[in-house]
């Protein structure tokens, strides 16, 4: 199953590098599927260098290409800290979606991500006090501003057409009349997300504004990197009030959201992985999931008791005992 998400998404959720998923005694891995029983796909990850990714034993040059082919949505038990954990969980979630529907996003995330990483060396490096220093940094808050501006429109965007899903899915599996809600928090205050140049120019000065601070911590606190989704039930916080079971229902929703909106807007049917996630549910939940998957999507389930599905689900299904 974890192979299934990596080949799709270029990315495992459970490993923090890739060289994390090859073999202690093995200088690479290989990964391999068959798509639509006529294009095969092989991924080869190498200890030393990057992965390396073939269609019908052609070298792929653009790995963005891979989503093309196959596209994948996960729900784990880990999950649930997409609504109760940090930031950085919520913007990874946002983040997946919109490189399923924008391959070239990922692009966008990996410049994004470089140019924080040589701006931070900049300020711990003795170049932060040469004479030529500011013309260096108004470089990086161009560049940074530019690509940020373009990471941001695109999450709001995406967020926007997502609300209606997720409203519905949280509705049909919560059989209640709470409201839920969600809004983007960004560093800045964002009026028209629509104008790149107005966007561009705010980045712009607070990152101007934030360079006395930053030249000390060497942290730079504006961007899409320090922003968050904010999720409410009735006007309320999930994350700080919603209960376990709101917290869990509302992850559901999002993964079932994500699944219907990438089907409807890309017109291809991604695969739904659940890893073991049953055992978070109540048997109401349960139902309404397993009632809901498999009709039009090929979904792959882990679980450690068949007891935990009913008899019509099992008998449509293919078992493989591990």
């Amino acid at each position: 199953m974890e192979s299934i998400e990596f080949l799709s998404q270029l990315k495992s959720s459970r490993a923090i590098s890739d060289k994390d998923l090859i073999n202690n005694d093995s200088e690479f891995a290989t990964i391999k599927a068959q798509i639509n029983y006529k294009d095969d796909l092989k991924m080869n990850l190498y200890r030393k260098g990057g992965k390396k990714i073939y269609l019908n034993d052609c070298f792929m040059k653009k790995q963005s290409d891979m989503r093309n082919y196959l596209r994948s949505v996960c729900f784990s038990s880990n999950d649930t800290n997409i609504i109760k954990g940090e930031p950085n969980y919520r913007r990874i979630w946002l983040d997946k979606v919109v490189t399923q529907l924008e391959p070239v996003y990922f692009e966008l995330l990996s410049r994004f991500n470089k140019l924080l990483k040589q701006r931070s060396h900049f300020w711990r490096s003795d170049i932060s006090n040469n004479d030529k220093s500011n013309s260096l940094i108004d470089s990086f808050d161009s560049q940074i501003a530019l690509i940020g501006s373009r990471i941001l429109r695109r999450r709001i965007r995406a967020l926007e057409k997502l609300k209606p899903y997720i409203q519905h899915w949280h509705n049909y599996l919560s059989k209640s009349k709470e409201n839920i809600n969600l809004n983007y928090d960004s560093s800045i205050d964002i009026i028209n997300s629509d104008n790149e140049v107005e966007i561009i120019n705010q980045l712009k000065q607070e990152l101007f504004n934030q360079r006395r601070v930053e030249e000390l911590t060497g942290r730079c606190s504006v961007g899409p990197h320090r922003d968050d989704i904010e999720f409410l039930i009735n006007d309320i916080s999930i994350r700080k009030f919603g209960s376990a079971g709101q917290q869990r229902t509302i992850t559901l929703a999002l993964k079932m959201a994500e699944l219907e909106f990438v089907r409807n807007t890309i017109c291809m049917d991604p695969i739904l992985i659940l890893d073991d996630v049953l055992a978070e549910l109540d048997m109401v939940r349960q139902s309404l999931l397993l009632d809901s998957v498999g009709r039009k999507t090929q979904c792959f389930i882990s679980a450690t008791h068949l007891n935990k599905f009913n008899k019509n689900f099992l008998d449509s299904s293919q078992i493989i005992y591990l």
